[in-house]
């Protein structure tokens, strides 16, 4: 684990942003929002799309970066929260899509109220695979 930069914190407002302009209070189908950098430097966000088969705000994010061509991946958060006051780990899901498509990407978490950042890799230690090697 790695303590945080300024660009980290920065991330972090950028998807604390996305859940501020987009919380719904009415039905809460968007709690969370999510930032992912590039190593180019470009930020995409999402937020997450509540339903029996939504979408988590970090697939979102992901979803954008690649619409966009992005392939090189540096960090990504997600927050949760009207104000997006709670940094929150991915589900088992963005997990594994955090290991196919991004292994190498930090992912800010908050452990014992410290935020640190870790491989997405290290977040699923026995990933399904499509193949050995």
């Amino acid at each position: 684990m790695t303590a945080l930069t300024d660009r980290d914190y920065e991330l972090i407002e950028e998807a604390k942003k996305i859940i501020r302009s987009n919380f719904d209070e009415i039905n809460y189908n968007h709690t969370v929002g999510a930032a992912l950098r590039c190593r180019n430097g470009k930020i995409y966000v999402g937020v997450n799309v509540y339903s029996l088969h939504g979408a988590c705000a970090e697939q979102v994010a992901i979803g954008a970066a690649i619409t966009n061509g992005e392939r090189d991946f540096d960090t990504i958060v997600a927050v949760r929260g009207k104000e997006g006051e709670e940094i929150i780990s991915p589900c088992g899901n963005c997990r594994q899509i955090l290991h196919d498509y991004m292994p190498e990407c930090e992912v800010i978490l908050s452990i014992n109220g410290k935020m640190k950042k870790v491989k997405a890799k290290e977040l699923l230690p026995f990933a399904y695979t499509f193949f050995e090697g």
